[in-house]
């Protein structure tokens, strides 16, 4: 926007973020009755934050729809929840999320965003998740069209540069831009600004120099300054800083905003390789779409931060591929030659596995009985040789969707300050808070969830609050 955009000199509710989470919010707070501005530092283009590479969310739900195959029960999706994080999340706040989640699909319909079945390749999901007609970018449109005819002001290229917050209450945010710095008050403030992922300083605190080979997922504007001023406001913290949604994504892809079509489905269907062309985990440990959100970390811990999917003709069809195409060769040898790893140490990986391999039936929807023997790390299931010509493999590198270190809230989304006690007026909503839920591990589509949810009832609490 221009330089002479002109600024409310107050609002009811003030939202921070341009993603879904901060959509649900503004039009949650403007149907309670509140004036809502919603502040995106990005410009238009680029506006919503990593809801623009989203497919699909996760919601409870008792029948099969035109869009799901069966019911998804709350204790499914509590139980699928608790497996991912190992327990590490707030129970009752994780349950309350999960029963929320049963209205969330029909209410974001009623907010313009329309489904359709799932896609092909996406591995086990047309039960569980429910997949947005034309991705993320179209549910975007449709929330930003629905926000924008109810009265929703929204500014782009607005930069939140500080707080005022005494005492947890909040009275205004200084704004940068065009040029200038803009104090704007608000009854009440819903943060929704994502996370930290694509700070890469803040990052290295964590993780050292590793950080300098991770690729962001998502949208490079997710620095956390927003988390920042809340921590130092006096927020509590919730999560582990080292703690993120990392996934294997093609090598290849840009430093930043490469989305969905870089990250690779394969590995369940072959084995991954580190740069000393070993062999370093389990692929075939559980469902793809309980496990893909480890691999980053994984291949985080290996040298140089880099790692290879290797996998032979039989597999090429059975997943969706990546923007890039594989390194294909006829042989191993020169496969190895073309990835730059030593032949010798390639080929011997590969007769190991080979040789372990005891092929029962290959059925990639269920935990079939295809494992190896005698082979550490083993391979559980999904196991077969690799030796029909051509042979491929993908390069990969740890890619980060958002981070986990957040602000705690209670279930009415409300921000908890350090000294035990609720804000007064601040809320929060998706990534800068999903640590409450997600204390580690992840489950396809369980941050448009937590946004969703977190969102409504943000902007609702919000609202209410101001009115009062």
């Amino acid at each position: 926007m221009r330089s002479e955009t002109v600024f409310p000199a107050t609002v009811d509710t003030l939202v921070i973020g341009g993603g879904n989470a901060a959509l649900c919010a503004a039009i949650s707070a403007r149907r309670e009755g509140a004036s809502v501005l919603v502040l995106e530092a990005a410009p238009e283009f680029y506006r919503g934050g990593n809801t623009r590479h989203t497919r699909n969310m996760r919601c409870a739900h008792d029948s099969a729809t035109d869009f799901l195959t069966g019911p998804y029960t709350e204790e499914e999706f509590w139980q699928d929840l608790l497996r991912v994080t190992g327990g590490e999340t707030d129970e009752d706040l994780a349950r309350f999320m999960i029963a929320e989640s049963k209205d969330m699909l029909t209410w974001i319909a009623r907010q313009g965003v329309r489904f359709q079945p799932s896609l092909g390749g996406t591995l086990s999901l047309g039960r569980t998740n429910s997949f947005f007609l034309g991705g993320g970018r179209a549910m975007l449109k449709s929330l930003y069209r629905t926000a924008e005819s109810l009265g929703v002001r929204v500014i782009y290229e607005a930069e939140v540069i500080g707080f005022d917050i005494q005492d947890g209450v909040f009275r205004e945010a200084l704004v940068r831009h065009g040029g200038a710095v803009v104090p704007v008050k608000a009854r009440t403030l819903v943060a929704a600004a994502g996370g930290f992922e694509a700070n890469i300083d803040w990052l290295k605190e964590s993780w050292g120099a590793a950080a300098d080979n991770f690729l962001i997922r998502g949208t490079p504007y997710n620095r956390g300054d927003i988390l920042r001023l809340l921590l130092d406001a006096g927020a509590e913290p919730v999560g582990d800083p080292t703690q993120c949604h990392a996934v294997a994504i093609d090598a290849r892809a840009p430093r930043f905003d490469g989305g969905i079509i870089t990250r690779l489905d394969c590995v369940v269907f072959g084995v991954v390789l580190n740069a000393n062309a070993e062999r370093f985990y389990d692929e075939g440990e559980d469902f793809w779409p309980r496990r893909y959100a480890i691999w980053g970390r994984l291949v985080a811990a290996q040298p140089g931060q880099i790692a290879y999917i290797v996998f032979d003709s039989r597999s090429l069809p059975l997943f969706m591929p990546s923007l890039y195409p594989p390194v294909q060769a006829d042989d191993l040898h020169t496969l190895a030659t073309r990835l730059e790893l030593d032949p010798q140490r390639f080929e011997a990986t590969l007769a190991a596995f080979n040789d372990a391999v005891r092929e029962g039936h290959f059925d990639h929807t269920v935990l079939d009985d295809c494992h190896t023997e005698g082979l550490s790390p083993p391979k559980s299931h999904w196991a077969r040789r690799i030796e029909q010509r051509p042979f491929y493999a993908y390069p990969v590198r740890p890619g980060i969707t958002f981070t986990y270190l957040g602000v705690r809230v209670g279930r009415d989304a409300r921000i908890r300050m350090n000294d035990g006690r609720p804000a007064v007026n601040m809320f929060a909503a998706g990534e800068i808070m999903a640590g409450n839920v997600l204390g580690r591990g992840y489950a396809a589509g369980i941050g448009m969830t937590i946004g969703s949810v977190f969102g409504r009832i943000a902007g609702r609490e919000a609202a209410r609050h101001g009115r009062n």
